[in-house]
């Protein structure tokens, strides 16, 4: 069945309105300002509460709206230019802060920083403090408001527990966000071959990337797309010929074909005909032979055996297990199609190539089909972004791979849109760096399962060694969860895209900025839970949570939603994870400081309710980091 060309206009992706704009201006703003000077017919003080909730759980709606009314400025412009203040050492810091550069109407000027600043101090000259805002004052820049010490509390603990698994995601910085259909492509291993460790990246990351998504409620679908055709079939089907053993095969699958693509690998180096072979088992195989594909189809059922198994020690799924092989004939319509709209050309070596240079001259070009008319690994991408639109009629698809195909994605995107496909302007490549230096005991470290058995180990052993640690019903498992946390943490610790050193020290460290220490921090909370479950109240004195180390975790426990509103726009799981670092740091302060036990039942109460709201923030960042919490450890 072929694919109709695209006649439709592309839909139309709505624009993000941050309200950000330039700083500039004349000696005075009065004209075209609203901010610091509100026309004269609203000459009323204006009550900030109904701007500090703007951005604060209940009645944030109405306060932007109120605060829009009288600013003559989109509430839109509001809820994302008033932002959680980060926790600080410095004592006290106020709660919320107004930007007020990005509220400025008068955008067509220059302001100076000095005018800024006049602007930000006129604005606070025009607010009051009232029961909900206890302290207003300026910093660079801004508008700060500090929010009444028990009507803090109060506000924050109500909003976790209402909210639930969902805190967060109800903030109004996602309530005007459309429910997307979206497709994210991960993990993609190549078939015949073990779980290499550099897969362990493409995995989690895309597992992050679809947990956030789905969590913020659009539509996601999962597939794994795995390199299940090409040249490299060839070879290995060559080889089998040559140096496989089916009982082998049977015994130890993906063990034994690894080492046949090694030794013909090593063969095709020394003797052309083993290329001759290799080249002529591929072309047997697009030919649909049935010897061949029968082969080709044992060593793919095998394969997948062995991915769902490690998948599942991973915690991952799929919606979808795709692969090249399913774009083998439909490749074929595309070239059909590149050549139709005159976007085929031949070169002197026999091959097809689209060209993508802006003169139209081939000096930047893409191979499409090789001289004897075998497809490419483009050609089947290309069927497949095709055949999942038309499939899952979806807004977003979402690539992730290492960084080394940076260039393949930005040839399939724009080979699409010479297509007339103008929805791949909403295709995305998520890319990742190289992970370095990573080594057992035993040396060098090529597989995954390597990995996980290793990072599972050395937790078992310092969890045997470790003075606090508890009899567990099941130590393995627990293991097993800390030591993924570990590497997940490691891995999401900073920008994708980079490279970074792995080191086994670092990585199982129980103190610092690790995903031990995050699993060790919600097993410590869980078990304060657990010991006071029977005395436990959801109606506390707020007036017992005014000290500076409770103070400190409500305020972060403030800027949660800001945090995975970064991350869902830049899809980096870092700002999560630095969030759930410091939150860790902040609960472990305030459990030292701020004692359950001994303390008088009003008090305990109230603390143990601002430690039952930290572990429940804590674990709903690190599922969707895609950590299992432990309770236990």
């Amino acid at each position: 069945m072929g694919w109709a060309t695209p006649a439709a206009p592309p839909r139309q992706r709505p624009g993000s309105n941050t309200g950000a704009g330039a700083r500039g201006g004349a000696a005075h703003p009065s004209e075209g300002c609203t901010v610091c000077c509100p026309s004269a017919d609203r000459e009323e003080r204006l009550l900030p509460s109904g701007l500090v909730h703007a951005r604060w759980g209940r009645g944030r709606a109405r306060g932007s709206f109120e605060l829009s009314r009288v600013l003559n400025l989109p509430p839109e412009n509001l809820i994302k230019s008033i932002s959680a203040v980060p926790v600080s050492k410095k004592w006290p810091v106020a709660d919320f802060q107004l930007f007020v550069g990005s509220v400025i109407e008068d955008k067509s000027s220059d302001h100076s920083e000095p005018d800024l600043q006049l602007q930000t101090q006129r604005l606070a000259e025009k607010l009051k403090c009232d029961t909900v805002v206890s302290e207003i004052s300026t910093g660079p820049g801004t508008v700060n408001f500090t929010i009444n010490r028990e009507l803090l509390a109060e506000t924050v603990l109500q909003q976790v527990f209402k909210d639930g698994s969902e805190y967060g995601i109800k903030s109004e910085l996602f309530s005007m966000l459309p429910r997307r259909k979206i497709v994210v492509e991960f993990s993609s291993p190549n078939i015949a071959k073990k779980f290499h460790v550099g897969h362990l990246r493409s995995t989690i990351i895309g597992n992050f990337v679809a947990n956030l998504k789905e969590a913020l409620g659009h539509q996601v679908t999962r597939i794994n797309y795995l390199g299940d055709w090409g040249m490299q079939f060839g070879l290995l089907g060559a080889g089998f010929q040559q140096f496989g053993n089916e009982e082998q095969l049977q015994s130890n699958p993906l063990q034994h074909l690894f080492e046949v693509y090694v030794q013909v690998n090593k063969a095709a180096a020394e003797d052309e005909n083993i290329k001759k072979l290799a080249q002529d088992f591929f072309r047997k195989l697009e030919a649909r032979d049935q010897q061949t594909l029968s082969m080709w189809q044992h060593f793919r059922d095998f394969s997948i055996e062995e991915y769902v198994r490690i998948y599942k020690r991973l915690g991952v799924h799929f919606d979808e297990y795709s692969g090249e092989s399913f774009y083998q004939e439909k490749s074929q319509e595309v070239l059909k199609m590149l050549d139709t709209k005159g976007l085929l050309q031949k070169t002197i070596k026999g091959t097809r190539v689209v060209d993508l240079s802006e003169k139209r001259d081939l000096s930047l070009s893409s191979t499409v089909m090789r001289s004897d008319g075998t497809s490419l690994y483009i050609t089947r991408d290309l069927a497949a972004a095709i055949d999942r639109m038309q499939k899952y009629n979806c807004d977003t698809m979402i690539y992730v791979t290492d960084k080394s195909q940076n260039t393949h994605f930005e040839q399939l995107f724009q080979i699409l849109k010479l297509m007339g496909y103008q929805w791949a302007e909403r295709c995305r490549h998520v890319s990742f760096g190289l992970v370095q230096g990573m080594k057992t005991r035993k040396g060098e470290v090529v597989f995954l399962e390597d990995v996980l058995n290793e990072a599972r180990s050395r937790m078992l052993q310092n969890m045997a060694s470790a003075k606090t640690s508890k009899e567990l019903e099941n130590p393995l498992e627990t293991a097993e969860n800390i030591g993924l946390a570990a590497l997940i943490i490691q891995d999401f610790k900073g920008l994708l895209s980079s490279d970074y050193q792995f080191s086994w020290d670092r990585l199982l460290q129980s103190r610092g900025d690790t995903g031990v220490f995050l699993q060790y921090t919600h097993a410590r909370l869980h078990s304060l839970e657990q010991m006071y479950r029977n005395g436990q109240s959801t109606d506390i004195n707020t007036a017992c949570l005014q000290d500076p180390q409770a103070i400190s975790v409500l305020q972060h426990l403030l800027r949660y939603d800001e945090v995975l509103y970064k991350s869902s726009e830049d899809l980096q799981p870092k700002h999560i994870v630095s969030y759930l670092l410091t939150l860790s740091h902040l609960a472990a302060v305030a459990h030292k400081t701020l004692p359950v036990k001994g303390s008088a039942p009003e008090l305990a109460q109230a603390r143990l309710r601002l430690f039952q709201a930290a572990r429940s923030v804590l674990a709903n960042g690190m599922k969707l980091l895609g950590i299992t919490p432990v309770t236990q450890m």
